[in-house]
């Protein structure tokens, strides 16, 4: 009786033991082959010579080499301008610039005025649809005055767009992957590394788009810098000031000129102490020399 009840005991202990390593073989199993994949990842990271590159699938994916809308993405053209234009009346020239700017859908980004002695200057960004780009310069070339200096750039970015878009979209697939190998994982030390990807995919995702909606800004957007300058009367070539007045500007001036030089001499007065001291020795070395030669 005693023997069965042993037998029993150890069948039911054996039985227990075969579950128990049954269970912890699935589980190492299982976190064997995820740090078989943070392996691959981290092998293939290694080999990467910048962050910007592509991080590597947690397992084999077919990276894109363009992306799913190629087609869609049209030629990216910037354009840029800088104008510097004389005007005779910069409140009526704003007036013309508002007209332009409404009919052309354009608008000021920012403004800047400065008022000197000999002009004054009104500096201003403006955005305009790059389609109404080419219009806004003509109108203003022709409209607003003498066009002093007109500066024109185009920048094709179309192979920056469409290698960032490619990036982008291949990261948004390494991140789906990286999150349903953080799901199978139940290894603290496998999760916590495989967070810190899914973190720095994130980053990089962000980066990506915030560079595309730049880019789009600023195609969609072209900018011009213009700059009016209005000379002061009676420093413009042009002026019709009668010649009493430019007589009577002139003599001021030259007063001017006069007061200015003294005060100038005034400056030096240490160098005016100094002066006769020097010219006073000057001639006692030279009346000394004079009575040896006459010894002599």
């Amino acid at each position: 009786m005693l023997l069965k009840k042993l037998n029993l005991f150890m069948r039911k202990t054996y039985f227990l033991f075969l579950f128990i390593t049954i269970i912890s073989c699935g589980k190492n199993n299982n976190n064997e082959m995820i740090s078989a994949d943070l392996a691959l990842v981290d092998n293939v990271s290694a080999k990467s010579e910048t962050s910007d590159k592509l991080l590597p699938p947690p397992y084999p994916i077919e990276e894109k080499t363009a992306p799913d809308n190629a087609q869609k993405i049209s030629q990216k053209i910037i354009k840029t301008g800088s104008m510097e234009i004389e005007v005779g009346n910069i409140s009526k020239a704003q007036q013309i610039i508002n007209g332009h700017l409404k009919k052309l859908d354009a608008y000021k980004q920012g403004e800047s005025f400065n008022n000197s002695d000999n002009k004054e200057t009104l500096r201003m960004t403006i955005r305009v649809p790059n389609q109404n780009f080419d219009n806004l310069l003509q109108s203003f070339s022709s409209e607003l005055g003498n066009v002093v200096s007109k500066n024109v750039g185009i920048d094709d970015v179309t192979e920056e767009y469409t290698d960032v878009s490619i990036r982008l979209e291949n990261k948004l697939v390494y991140l789906e992957k990286y999150r349903d190998l953080l799901k199978r994982s139940n290894n603290t030390k496998d999760m916590l590394e495989i967070q810190e990807k899914i973190r720095n995919l994130e980053e990089e995702i962000e980066s990506s788009k915030g560079r595309l909606k730049f880019i789009d800004d600023k195609v969609k957007y072209s900018t011009l810098e213009l700059t009016l300058i209005k000379n002061n009367p009676r420093n413009a070539v042009t002026s019709n000031i009668g010649f009493g007045s430019q007589f009577a500007d002139s003599l001021a001036e030259g007063w001017n000129n006069f007061v200015g030089f003294i005060l100038g001499l005034i400056s030096f007065w240490p160098f005016l102490l100094i002066l006769p001291a020097l010219i006073i020795l000057f001639r006692k070395w030279r009346n000394r020399i004079k009575r040896r030669n006459n010894k002599n």
